[in-house]
């Protein structure tokens, strides 16, 4: 049975699904309780330059590689679709694998820049975000930028900055954000506006400020700060203690935050406008995705209890460095939530709800499998926030599938000579959950990791569609696992043509650990990755000391051709004791043929 419920204003309602009872606590608007504007990370030394056009989200009939199968949405309706059970894929794609057409080494072992050398903590909680003509990457509680060959620069790869504290970006701010250096930090490039948006929680509380609201005035004393010139960190030895993730947080009385930082401009070194909101609930493994309405983050309480947090801070005044506010809903009883995060440059219809999605089960009711993705609809309201709403959840009926290893913080994937297992976060959808609009058709592509028949696990994907009521409806499905070894943690995107890339973990008891990429045409027959896999790194040793793997990792469209798909994941390099990052570009299509 289809159910709907929707919480407006402050009302509270529960709702009812079959697999759990979902409950809503009263909608919450707050201002920023500190905004600024910095000066550029380093001065003058990176020229800011214009923006450039980049090529338009054409219609799939002027792709390359484009068929139209008897299923495509091409030939017939959306609406009139209805997906077929989902199938392991057992056999490789027949078409050529996606092109790597750039790699390099991000932040790890064996990394050096201005800065130096660093001790990156595990989980590597990689993230990646690719401007005009830069790179930049965060990794657990450190971030680095490097060139983009274009207008500007005449290779991939060279490193400009880092590695420094991720909190570098809040040099001169004030308060928790400066003060305290924390992982989780993720950055997206907000291609609508070209702006680099990073955001970072911070993980215990602090002490009550007074100055975390003031008389209802976001920020100290209500004014912005001074702009300064943020801090250029000298370069230092690495620190060769073991690398460990942070502990949890104590049980203090004051908030705790997270923090938003937004360039000024396409320039990654900045300056940038910076926020703090206060949270008053441990803001754990934030998500944000990029909407024209506002930039939705949804976090969660911790692992031992279920209960997460959507969260929406008003994009278009942050843009202009105003005072914003943000707008959350707290859900109980429910799995992780993902954002629809925009590939491209077409925009939704005026006024469309962002979608969230989660995967169904509970892994701390061991309820470890599900048929079913569940959907809300999160409309906000800036004007008037007791107008702002959360519709949901809607099952979508998809094939059953089981938790990869179990679910979170499990020894899941097997590796050579070890007894250590590696973990998979079998239990929820995988960031990033994105979304595409090509004319008038809306597509969104999800990806989490499941057990496969061959007693090893696989990438399970789905294709959704919004039909002319906004209704999130499955288009295809699949399960890809090609081989009997592991393929697990997957990040997706949709390039311009509608194609779809899929960056994930590989490796088995025959193979380490390392990272892949397959994909699919768009118009290619339903369910298939149809492109054979790419190998973007090879791993050469076992993970030994944790079974904590990245947690998280993230494709990125390139924004100059809006084709490039990047991606980021860890490996370890021979008789190595933690875990080096490899940065890779891939493209789906194949060159077109030179005309005579």
């Amino acid at each position: 049975m289809k159910l709907k419920a929707a919480l407006i204003g402050f009302g509270i309602i529960i709702c009812q699904q079959g697999f759990t009872q979902i409950k809503h606590v009263p909608h919450s608007s707050a201002p920023a309780v500190r905004h600024d504007r910095s000066g550029p990370l380093m001065g003058n030394a990176i020229q800011n330059i214009s923006r450039h056009d980049t090529p338009s989200a054409n219609q799939p009939g002027s792709n390359p590689n484009y068929t139209v199968e008897p299923n495509s949405p091409e030939r017939r309706g959306y609406g009139d679709y209805i997906a077929e059970p989902s199938v392991e894929q057992t056999q490789f794609g027949t078409k050529n694998a996606p092109r790597l057409v750039a790699s390099f080494d991000g932040l790890g072992v064996g990394f050096e820049g201005p800065q130096g050398t660093a001790t990156v903590r595990n989980p590597s909680d990689n993230s990646l975000a690719v401007g005009l003509n830069h790179i930049v990457q965060t990794v657990n509680s450190r971030m680095a930028i490097f060139t983009k060959r274009g207008r500007q620069f005449d290779s991939t790869g060279k490193v400009l900055y880092g590695p420094v504290e991720t909190r570098n970006v809040f040099r001169g701010f004030g308060g928790p954000c400066e003060k305290i250096n924390n992982g989780d930090a993720v950055v997206r490039y907000d291609q609508l506006a070209d702006r680099w948006l990073i955001v970072m929680p911070t993980f215990r509380r602090l002490p009550s400020r007074e100055t975390e609201l003031i008389n209802g005035v976001p920020g100290v004393l209500g004014r912005a700060g001074k702009a300064e010139p943020l801090f250029i960190p000298p370069y230092t030895k690495p620190d060769t203690s073991q690398p460990i993730r942070q502990p949890r947080p104590p049980k203090e009385e004051g908030a705790y935050c997270m923090c938003y930082a937004i360039s000024t401009g396409p320039d990654p070194f900045g300056p940038y406008y910076r926020y703090e909101f206060t949270r008053k609930l441990f803001p754990d493994y934030p998500r944000p995705a990029v909407w024209p309405d506002g930039y939705y983050t949804s976090t969660s309480t911790g692992d031992d209890v279920i209960e997460k947090h959507a969260y929406v801070v008003d994009r278009t005044k942050m843009l202009k460095g105003e005072d914003a506010t943000e707008q959350a809903f707290i859900i109980k009883d429910v799995n992780f939530l993902v954002n629809a995060d925009l590939d491209g440059k077409q925009l939704p219809p005026a006024g469309a709800p962002n979608i969230m999605l989660a995967a169904g089960g509970s892994q701390l009711k061991n309820i470890l499998e599900d048929d079913g993705i569940y959907a809300w609809k999160f409309h906000v309201d800036w004007k008037d926030p007791a107008k702002t709403k959360l519709e949901g959840p809607v099952k979508i009926t998809v094939a059953p599938y089981r938790y990869m290893g179990g679910g979170q913080l499990t020894k899941a994937v097997p590796q050579p000579g070890t007894e250590q297992r590696l973990d998979a976060q079998g239990d929820k959808l995988m960031a990033r959950l994105v979304y595409r609009r090509i004319g008038k058709r809306e597509s969104m592509v999800a990806v989490h990791s499941v057990n496969t028949s061959a007693g090893a696990g696989g990438v399970r994907w789905y294709e959704f569609v919004l039909d002319n009521n906004r209704e999130v409806k499955l288009f295809q499905q699949g399960t890809y696992a090609p081989t009997a070894q592991f393929r697990w943690m997957a990040s997706p995107a949709i390039d311009r043509w509608g194609n779809i890339g899929i960056g994930y973990s590989f490796g088995g008891a025959d193979e380490y650990p390392g990272q892949r990429f397959a994909g699919r045409h768009s118009g290619d027959a339903v369910g298939i990755m149809t492109l054979n896999e790419a190998i973007l790194v090879s791993g050469e040793a076992a993970q030994t000391y944790t079974l904590r793997w990245q947690d998280y990792t993230q494709t990125a469209v390139d924004p100059s051709d809006d084709e490039t798909i990047w991606y980021v994941g860890d490996y370890l390099k021979k008789d190595a004791k933690s875990y080096s990052t490899k940065i890779g570009a891939f493209r789906l299509n194949q060159e077109k043929k030179k005309s005579r």
